[in-house]
């Protein structure tokens, strides 16, 4: 069927080339008809004229008042277009004095027309009795005392009839010629296609197994090779979900196996003989307890899987972070004042700090960032929250949050964002959930186009910190009062 579909386009292809070529030939040999005609009546004029003066020359009366031509007049040189002479002589008031034999007796145009060859060599196609046509020219001459008007003509026959013979001939070498311009037309159309052919084939290679094959491509700066790019965009788009996939799955069967094994060993020993109810209710704390581990573990892998399928830019709308933040810190109240952590927020005469990204997995992201910081600040610390404004060559909000807990090690700054991370530290890993909420909110803020880091510079517990872009300046966006 595909290589049905390509011969047809070749086809097509073909047939416009011949079809177009057709036209502009059709026109070419109307053009030509047309000139050559008019470049031999212009001829045929200016010889008529010399004709004329000749004539005129050669004119007399003799001593019975008849007109009369020497016959030398036939000598004269033709072009051997101008063939079967015609003329006429009359008086003004129509009285035909001279008529050349090759009339036959047939009139030359007729009565005379009213200042006919009075003031240039009129000329004209008339028609004679016989049925074929003369061009025609007209002069008024004056010899002997006596005004006569002379018409001198060339039949059309002849030169209609070698106009036909050469329509005929072009005609014939028309369609020959259209024949060979096909032949070339499907050459050439073939060779130009067959990049396109041997991208075909090689797509057809490409499985789900090979994802990382690319298509090869001859010339990128053609229209052949902008396709190529883009389905080399394409694979690569495909490959990196396939990855995704992949290590979505990997990630699920590694996190889940060993909870859902502690899950079935807790049974199992609580199954074993006859027990007491406290061992029985022990037995079902543990489940419960690895049963949230497994719901945490299966959510995360969930917001991190919409994450990365969420396409950049798709959902992004304009929304104040102050006020998001403040959201996800009223929904974690009751775990801050259970810890009793102070919360402190700066930037206070920030009137609004505006940002474009999508609102539903940017609270996510803060959720989770608020949520490790609070898990890891000791009770009754102060939790700083600090909005400001960042600017290179865009703008953008910048949220800072700083806690008191025991900090990053640095050489876990770039690492704590990887998926299922746990701490060398001890007492950092016993508090460590899943691991997938900071390498959530990294994915988060980058697919926004932002940029998320822990701060070095920080002596004293760990300060994260956020920038998502803002809108233009005019907007007034994080601007302060």
């Amino acid at each position: 069927m595909k290589v049905t579909l390509r011969k047809q386009l070749r086809t097509r292809l073909t047939l416009w080339y011949v079809a177009v070529l057709g036209v502009i030939l059709g026109f070419y040999v109307v053009l030509v008809l047309s000139f050559q005609y008019a470049l031999v009546t212009r001829q045929i004029y200016h010889d008529e004229i010399q004709e004329v003066v000749t004539v005129e020359g050669l004119l007399f009366f003799d001593s019975h008042g008849a007109l009369q031509l020497q016959q030398n007049y036939f000598s004269h040189p033709r072009s051997h277009l101008l063939i079967d002479r015609l003329m006429e002589i009359r008086d003004l008031s129509g009285v035909v004095l001279y008529r050349s034999p090759t009339l036959n007796g047939m009139s030359l145009g007729g009565p005379s027309l009213p200042r006919e060859g009075g003031e240039t060599f009129n000329e004209r196609v008339v028609k004679l009795a016989d049925g074929s046509h003369a061009f025609v020219i007209s002069h008024i001459h004056s010899m002997q005392g006596r005004t006569v008007l002379i018409r001198l003509g060339y039949s059309l026959a002849a030169f209609r009839e070698r106009m036909l013979q050469f329509l005929g001939i072009l005609l014939i070498a028309l369609p020959v010629t259209l024949l060979v311009a096909g032949f070339a037309g499907y050459a050439i159309a073939k060779r130009a296609l067959s990049p396109l052919e041997q991208m075909a084939a090689a797509a057809e290679k490409i499985t789900a197994t090979n994802l990382n094959d690319r298509l090869e491509i001859e010339n990128p700066d053609d229209e052949l090779g902008h396709m190529g790019r883009v389905l080399n965009h394409l694979l690569q788009r495909l490959e990196d979900s396939f990855v995704q996939l992949q290590r979505f799955t990997a990630d699920a069967a590694h996190e889940l196996r060993t909870p859902l094994a502690s899950l079935r060993t807790v049974g199992e020993i609580a199954l074993r003989g006859e027990n007491t109810v406290d061992v029985y209710r022990e037995a079902i704390g543990s489940i419960l307890e690895e049963s949230l581990t497994v719901n945490q573990t299966i959510e995360g892998l969930l917001l991190l899987a919409r994450a990365e399928a969420t396409q950049p830019g798709r959902e992004r709308t304009s929304f104040s972070l102050v006020e998001l933040t403040g959201e996800v810190l009223s929904v974690l109240e009751v775990l801050i004042e259970e810890q009793q952590i102070v919360v402190e927020q700066g930037g206070q005469k920030l009137t609004s700090a505006i940002v474009v990204a999508d609102r539903r997995l940017v609270r996510a992201a803060i959720m989770n960032i608020l949520h490790n910081a609070i898990k890891f600040a000791p009770a009754r610390s102060t939790l700083r929250i600090d909005f400001t404004t960042y600017e290179t060559t865009q703008r953008f909000v910048q949220l800072s949050i700083h806690d008191r807990g025991p900090g990053i090690s640095p050489s876990e700054y770039e690492k704590v964002f990887d998926r299922f991370f746990t701490s060398a530290d001890q007492e950092i890993a016993s508090k460590s959930g899943s691991g997938i909420g900071l390498s959530v909110a990294k994915l988060v803020v980058e697919r926004n186009g932002g940029t998320i880091f822990f701060d070095p510079t920080v002596s004293e517990g760990a300060r994260c910190v956020v920038r998502l872009p803002s809108p233009d300046a005019k907007s007034g966006a994080g601007q302060y009062a």
